[in-house]
């Protein structure tokens, strides 16, 4: 049957799919076919290669090897682990590892270089010259040589009885840094999930306030951060009611020819932590400088008219408006910096890079251990990059308003 234009219903349905087909497709379609099928079967021709030349030397292509005994120490790790554990239970040790230098990383340098990038614009010519050559300083070098050069700077440091005291109960040698810490075991722990609690609820509480109220009264503040601090200090009191942990702080000591009591943070942390955050707030602080410089000089002005400080200027007016500018350019940085990390191994920190190569030389599983570490890489940076990009949505959505 025809219509009216004289071609059938049908014909018009294919020229619209060929249509689209074309121009997703592109042009040279045969080419592109001929070019997908040879990449097709490269792929199958390596991967058969490398399967039988694992059969050849005796290695069974897979990952059962993660249910083997591992058999080697790792000298830090934030969950129990010993040698006769798992190749998956040490890989999982590598990785929270590496999540732990790169999460306290992140928070150091974000507002260590937001305080930099502000010190760059500052009036005084002496503070303005300093963050300048410490930002040119670190730019110019290695993160390398940097790691390399902190690794050094803490090894040096005076043994136990020579011990530097900065602070009360802080303590500064060769075995690394000690701090004061809870008594009882687990009791840090739980200290910590219920603060990490009480900042989720904060967040979720303010924002259901400014939906709700957006005029943000005085009493649903205070709402907020009753059910924000008592919510997770009630859970917490209960949950150290009922395992009989103690909440005592206890403070290192010298014992001997070691430090007794507290937590100790190791040298080879203690040096990838610091060369992460110190590279890091360079890199933030630029971008820093440069978001509070595209802010319109008018915002100072009409703040200026109003009588605001310097200071105020800068917290209520200037930084909301450049944070638009300055987050997708910190997640670069955040996601640089959780890359960096591969780094330790170089400096003897046990994070996923070094107990990857470890497992892959004692079983010979290189591309099932080199498959693992991208795909932990690969998860760890879409979940910040995912978390970033809602929080520049609700800039976005916030300046809207």
């Amino acid at each position: 049957m025809r219509n009216e234009h004289g071609s059938t219903p049908g014909s018009g349905l294919a020229k619209t799919l060929a249509g689209t087909a074309a121009s997703w497709w592109g042009g040279r379609s045969g080419v592109q076919l001929a070019l997908l099928g040879a990449v097709l079967l490269a792929t199958v021709w390596l991967g058969s290669n490398t399967v039988a030349s694992m059969e050849r030397f005796g290695i069974t292509p897979g990952f059962d090897f993660l249910h083997r005994p591992a058999g080697f120490e790792i000298g830090e790790s934030v969950v129990a682990y010993a040698p006769q554990d798992s190749y998956g239970r040490a890989l999982l040790v590598g990785l929270l590892n590496t999540v732990k230098v790169a999460a306290v990383g992140c928070v150091l340098a974000t507002l260590l270089g937001v305080a930099l990038g502000v010190a760059r614009l500052s009036g005084n010519p002496l503070l303005s010259v300093l963050a300048q050559g410490y930002v040119e300083l670190i730019r110019s070098t290695p993160l390398l040589l940097q790691l390399f050069f902190w690794s050094a700077t803490f090894q040096a440091l005076p043994g136990p009885r020579q011990a530097l005291n900065p602070l009360p109960g802080i303590f500064l040698c060769n075995r690394g840094i000690l701090l004061p810490a809870f008594a009882g075991e687990g009791t840090g722990g739980w200290v910590l999930a219920a603060l990490a609690l009480a900042g989720l609820l904060a967040v979720a509480g303010t924002a259901l306030r400014r939906r709700a109220d957006p005029g943000g009264g005085t009493l649903s503040a205070v709402a907020v951060a009753a059910v924000a601090l008592g919510v997770p200090a009630g859970l917490l009191a209960g949950v150290l009611a009922n395992s009989g942990l103690p909440l005592a702080v206890e403070f290192p000591e010298l014992a001997g020819f070691n430090f007794a009591g507290g937590a100790t943070v190791s040298p080879e942390f203690s040096a990838m932590l610091v060369g992460l955050v110190v590279n890091a707030t360079a890199m933030i602080s630029e971008i820093v400088r440069g978001g509070i410089q595209a802010v319109p000089s008018g915002q100072w002005e009409a703040a200026r008219a109003l009588g605001l400080t310097r200071g105020r200027i800068m917290r209520l007016v200037v930084l909301p408006q450049a944070l638009r500018v300055i987050v997708p350019l910190m997640t670069s940085s955040h996601l640089n910096l959780i890359k960096n990390s591969s780094l330790a191994v170089a400096i003897g920190f046990p994070d996923l890079v070094s107990v990857i190569n470890t497992s892959a030389n004692q079983t010979g599983q290189v591309l099932e251990t080199m498959a693992i570490m991208m795909g932990a890489y690969l998860t760890v940076n879409l979940a910040v990059s995912a978390a970033m990009n809602l929080y520049n949505q609700q800039l976005e959505r916030r300046g809207r308003r």
